[in-house]
């Protein structure tokens, strides 16, 4: 068994697209439209599915935006230099909302960027 994919609920599918792709540097995988449905699926993520999990954005027709609640917590990627990943992701104009430093109860580097939506992305340096 092997974990395939997580599926997050969107607002807007191409202004999420272009957070996973151009400021994550994930690829678009697929994307399918289904309109007796009224939802559209975008998957993204590093390497084929075939071989590692992805990320599933779902957008259902006229819903703009959700309520995270409180059970989710965030996805985390392991990045070379988390300082680094922060700047990139703010020179895109996007927002860092926990920066770039130790753990409070250790040693590992990590920081917080959040997508369009809300969602949290954990930056944990290797």
């Amino acid at each position: 068994m092997r974990i395939l994919h997580t599926m997050l609920r969107v607002g807007d599918m191409q202004r999420s697209i272009d957070f996973y792709t151009s400021v994550l540097g994930m690829r678009l995988l697929r994307q399918n439209d289904f309109p007796d449905g009224k939802f559209t699926l975008a998957f993204v993520g590093y390497e084929d599915e075939s071989v590692a999990s992805a990320i599933e954005l779902t957008y259902n027709y006229g819903v703009e935006r959700y309520e995270l609640g409180t059970a989710y917590g965030h996805i985390a990627l392991e990045v070379d230099d988390a300082y680094a990943a922060c700047e990139a992701v703010r020179a895109k104009g996007c927002k860092v909302v926990r920066e770039a430093g130790p753990m409070k109860h250790g040693s590992t580097v990590i920081a917080f960027v959040e997508d369009p939506d809300g969602y949290k992305i954990e930056f944990i340096q290797k």
